[in-house]
C-alpha cells in the first residue's frame, strides 16, 4: 500500500526556514523520482521540487531556485525539502509524492510564512 507521511511544516517568519521530511512506504524508492509538491488556498497543487533516486537529476520550480533544496535518504526511504529564504507566497500545503504522482496522497504538512 503506497503511503507518504510529511512533517516538518509550521509558521515561520518571512525570511526563516524551514526543513520537511516525508516518509514513504509501498514505492520502489530508490527507482523513482519523488517530488514536493504545493497547494495554496484556490490554486492548483503544483510540482515544487523533484530529484532522481540516484541524485543525477533534480528539478526546481523558478519560484523556489536558489532557496529551496531537495534531498533524499534512499536506505531510510525518505524525502527532505530545506527551505530558506521563505516568502509569504510559499506557504501552502506541502505533500510529497512520486514524479509523476500516484494517485495516493498524505495529509500534507502546513507551511504558513507570516509576519
Amino acid at each position: 500500500q503506497v503511503q507518504f507521511v510529511e512533517s516538518g511544516g509550521d509558521m515561520v517568519q518571512p525570511g526563516g526556514s524551514l526543513r520537511l521530511s516525508c516518509s514513504a512506504s509501498g514505492v520502489n524508492f530508490m527507482s523513482v523520482l519523488m517530488g514536493w509538491y504545493r497547494q495554496a488556498p484556490g490554486k492548483t497543487r503544483e510540482l515544487v521540487a523533484s530529484m532522481s533516486g540516484g541524485g543525477w537529476y533534480r528539478y526546481y520550480a523558478d519560484s523556489v531556485k536558489g532557496r529551496f533544496t531537495i534531498s533524499r535518504g534512499n536506505t531510510e526511504n525518505t524525502l527532505w525539502l530545506q527551505m530558506n529564504s521563505l516568502r509569504s507566497d510559499d506557504s501552502a500545503v506541502y505533500y510529497c509524492n512520486t514524479d509523476p504522482p500516484d494517485n495516493h496522497w498524505g495529509q500534507g504538512t502546513q507551511v504558513t510564512v507570516a509576519s
